[in-house]
């Protein structure tokens, strides 16, 4: 299933921390890291984001040269990659035929424009009934929260669900400027949360759907999707 797979990565287009006018958007690590184990495993991928086109990067992701991740390393230096991010697809009609997994990269911006955007809630909902992988790592659950399953409950709903903590939150310092809190919104959705020590990998597979808690967490995410497909038939 791998060799035929493709995966459908969604972004945020959203650039700021509410109305504090600080800068956000995606955290970069958490695209490029599972974008290039999903590339080096064969599978295609396509990149969309809320509004299409530039996606906001949050300058906070991306250090000196020489200073980053490896994966947002190689992201600099590669112009196919960097192109998904000026000219990225816009997510309005966009149809899960055609894809084996859709994920769900993190960055404070997830936050306001992923929760209650009714044409991902419905992309979702119906990936999921079609049988896909879904996948999402850090503050990319976000865009799970308002997603039913095929029989109209919320998807995390009785599920094994990780995602950035009220901890690591509130480290970050943004608790309390965040819209609400991910991990608190899961539970009251009926997820099974869980999470590992703050700022450390950890990702947990549930079936079809795949969460991973935060930055550390992208590369075992990746892992977990692909594992998930090659189980597909």
């Amino acid at each position: 299933m791998i060799n035929t797979a493709k995966i459908l990565i969604i972004l945020t287009s959203h650039a700021t921390l509410g109305s504090s006018g600080q800068p956000t958007g995606l955290w970069l690590e958490e695209f490029t890291t599972p974008y290039y184990a999903f590339m080096d495993a064969g599978v295609k991928v396509d990149v969309a984001s809320v509004a299409g086109n530039v996606v906001p990067v949050d300058p906070h992701s991306i250090k000196a040269q020489g200073q980053n991740p490896a994966s947002v390393e190689r992201y600099l230096k590669d112009p196919v990659a960097t192109a998904h991010l000026k000219h990225s697809i816009a997510l309005k009609g966009l149809k899960a035929d055609g894809y084996s997994a859709i994920f769900l990269p993190g960055g404070h911006g997830t936050m306001w424009d992923l929760p209650n955007n009714q044409d991902l809630a419905t992309l979702l909902g119906k990936a999921w009934a079609d049988g896909k992988v879904l996948s999402a790592v850090c503050h990319g659950p976000a865009g799970l929260v308002s997603v039913k399953d095929e029989h109209g409950k919320p998807l995390v709903a009785g599920r094994h669900v990780a995602a950035f903590s009220n901890s690591e939150e509130k480290m970050a310092g943004l608790d309390h400027t965040v819209p609400f809190a991910l991990e608190t919104r899961l539970r009251e959705l009926g997820a099974h949360y869980e999470s590992g020590p703050d700022f450390a990998s950890y990702a947990v597979r549930d079936g079809r759907l795949v969460t991973g808690q935060n930055p550390a967490s992208s590369e075992k995410v990746a892992e977990l999707v692909l594992q998930a497909l090659s189980e597909q038939k």
